[in-house]
């Protein structure tokens, strides 16, 4: 018998003869008042991602390569994920700027992103309600320490992934994925109640809302 097995008949044992658990009712609300992408759900996510200290920048997709190179402006260098659109590449490169590509085939070491000043990425979708930004690991958004080294994080939510509520979120997730959620730029208040950016993440958060 291995140790897992003696804890769990410890425990069988214990719970011997006890009532049946109670049913727990599954009626969760599913769906937001307002659809994804509606006029009312935008400006509860962007008024959250302000509130957390977030820069949001809202344009139409023919603008939206400028947006990426406008708010890289300060960055001399980017990293990106295996596959993102043309466009968004040579916002990227523009003016100079040293871009690389974090791929499956060839990752770059942690040093290696802790030298880039940005990362670029798309989501999977948002959540008004929270302010919250969903990433999956797809390959327009890359693995997890791709997003998590750089110290400025830019990324592109089109209008219609913004759904209004955390459950209606859940049912376009796929759970056995590495989802990663992002509310606001890293910080933490754990010290002395002093807020301190950048402890486990981007300190700089910028959200490109494509309407």
């Amino acid at each position: 018998m291995t140790a897992r097995d003696e804890v769990m008949t410890r425990i069988r044992s214990a719970l011997s003869g006890q009532p049946s658990p109670v049913v727990v009712p599954r009626d969760y609300r599913t769906t937001g008042e307002h659809p994804p992408g509606a006029d009312a759900v935008l400006e509860l996510f962007v008024d959250r991602l302000v509130d957390y200290k977030a820069s949001v920048h809202r344009t139409g997709a023919p603008g939206l390569a400028a947006a990426i190179s406008s708010v890289l402006q300060r960055d001399a260098s980017v990293v990106v994920p295996p596959e993102l659109p043309a466009s968004w590449l040579d916002a990227c490169a523009a003016n100079g700027r040293v871009m690389r590509v974090d791929g499956d085939s060839l990752p770059l070491s942690a040093a290696e992103l802790d030298g880039m000043a940005a990362v670029v990425t798309g989501c999977r979708v948002g959540i008004a309600e929270t302010g919250t930004i969903v990433l999956d690991a797809a390959p327009d958004q890359g693995r997890r320490a791709l997003t998590l080294v750089p110290d400025h994080h830019v990324v592109v939510v089109f209008a219609e992934q913004v759904v209004m509520s955390v459950p209606e979120s859940l049912t376009l997730l796929d759970p056995v994925r590495p989802l990663t959620f992002i509310s606001g730029p890293s910080a933490t208040s754990d010290i002395e109640f002093t807020r301190v950016e950048g402890v486990h993440g981007p300190r700089v958060l910028d959200v490109i809302v494509v309407d």
